[in-house]
């Protein structure tokens, strides 16, 4: 058995990446995805070019840390491409949206209806009903607002 792993590398290589990416499979790091590839890769360059096992474990190696570093950097420009998730923040999904309020403002603190909801509303002054607003900001579960034409 050991001189067939001798005779083969390719096979322990090819072994080895298959374990490394069923590992992978049971966790959620990526790390192993990238380790299992590097190892297939070299099982590939093994058999198309025998070379020492040092020269393989040095490939491995450096395959390894390469493909991790360009994940690690392609993940960070990934996440600052996306758009801020505002997934259960109902509050959030109102920014910008452009309202007219039903009642007066008193104290610049109030209500409007959205869909079937009711929202407190907070302007820093008083308004008078029919105005229009939009939602500027969100503090906890007050709608921050401002009128939208205003006054000169």
């Amino acid at each position: 058995m050991l001189m067939e792993l001798i005779a083969h590398p390719h096979w322990f290589w090819l072994t080895l990446g298959g374990l490394l990416l069923a590992a992978e499979m049971l966790g959620t790091s990526g790390y192993l995805l990238w380790s299992g590839l590097a190892a297939v890769a070299v099982a590939l360059i093994e058999w198309l070019f025998p070379i020492s096992w040092t020269s393989q474990g040095i490939v491995f190696a450096v395959m390894t840390l390469f493909s991790a570093f360009f994940w690690h950097r392609w993940m960070r420009y990934r996440e600052s491409s996306q758009v801020a998730n505002t997934l259960n923040q109902r509050g959030n999904q109102l920014m910008g949206m452009q309202l007219t309020l039903d009642n007066a403002l008193k104290n610049g603190l109030g209500h409007v209806r959205i869909g079937d909801s009711s929202w407190r509303v907070q302007a820093d002054s008083d308004l008078p009903a029919g105005t229009p607003v939009i939602v500027t900001g969100v503090v906890g579960i007050t709608l921050m607002i401002q009128p939208r034409f205003p006054s000169a």
